[in-house]
């Protein structure tokens, strides 16, 4: 089962929590994905809830053994990465990478090294596509 990248809801952070544990893991039983979870640990019945929201979101499937499930993701990490910071960036930075660059740059005091950095990136990139 394939999530169409415009149907893909974004995660709770509870939801997000077991996605990372999962991605991590690859494929896990409820008291695995428990054991990888930061003290206080949730009830198991908590975990196995989120487990079968996101199974239903199309985000995790499972393979059965008897009445034991192993979970396993559906959407891989890059792919859930890329299509929640398309979101970010419509809903905080009007889709403009320009808004986006200013923030970071104004609002984190960046270092000229910081700066020097990025610039670096930004220019293997131009000379890359450019040579494309």
């Amino acid at each position: 089962m394939l999530i169409k990248k415009k149907e893909m809801k974004e995660l709770t952070k509870a939801e997000e929590q077991i996605m990372q544990i999962l991605w991590k893991i690859e494929k896990g039983f409820v008291n695995d994905i428990l054991a990888k979870l930061p003290i206080p640990k949730p009830a198991y019945n908590t975990v196995s809830t989120i487990v079968r929201i996101l199974e239903r979101k199309g985000f995790v499937g499972h393979t059965a053994y008897g009445k034991t499930h192993e979970y396993y993701p559906l959407v891989s990490k890059p792919e859930y990465t890329k299509n929640y910071f398309k979101g970010f960036m419509k809903n905080y930075f009007g889709n403009s990478y320009q808004a986006l660059a200013s923030f970071f740059t104004k609002e984190n005091n960046l270092s000229i090294e910081e700066l020097e950095e990025i610039k670096n990136l930004m220019d293997a990139e131009i000379k890359k596509q450019k040579e494309n």
